[in-house]
């Protein structure tokens, strides 16, 4: 069974403002989740990864994307709060969602070539819980706007890691 979680849920999106901003670029994004597991998503978290097109996105979604990669391959992004991170945590509410709400989001990704998007569906609380993930490959990334994305299905796979990115 497959649950829409997210109707239009904007994301990728603001351009960086200032002299000394690195170009940013601007996205759409719909995002679903498998499975009526649902209700344990507390929040998504966001990261994107470089050499996007080496990357096996099956791999990637098995387990916490912090027990994969190394720090220096995730792209530092920024929200519209300007909070920066390699990967920037969102809070979900579920019943609004599911009673028909959206989500939206803002993050800030460099312009650039061959990157992979990461969506990963954690609990949060003392100790995050991985719940499972969304890859997606992003071939360019250009200042401004760009054409819609619509994310690979979130699917719920549990696993027993911690999901937390150090900034």
């Amino acid at each position: 069974m497959s649950l829409r979680l997210l109707s239009p849920l904007l994301l990728l999106a603001l351009p960086a403002c200032g002299p000394d901003a690195a170009p940013a670029g601007r996205f759409g994004l719909a995002l679903t989740m498998e499975r009526a597991v649902a209700d344990d998503v507390q929040a998504l978290q966001v990261a994107v990864l470089t050499r996007g097109s080496s990357r096996s996105c099956t791999e990637i979604q098995r387990t916490c994307l912090s027990a994969q990669v190394k720090r220096d391959e995730l792209v530092v992004l920024e929200d519209a709060q300007g909070r920066e991170g390699r990967a920037l945590r969102f809070p979900v509410d579920l019943a609004s969602l599911q009673a028909g709400g959206s989500l939206e989001l803002a993050v800030d990704v460099p312009v650039g070539r061959d990157y992979a998007l990461v969506i990963e569906a954690i609990t949060t609380g003392t100790t995050p819980g991985f719940l499972g993930s969304s890859c997606n490959y992003l071939r360019e990334v250009n200042a401004g706007d760009n054409a819609p994305l619509i994310a690979a299905p979130l699917t719920l796979t549990g696993g027993d890691c911690n999901p937390a990115i150090a900034p």
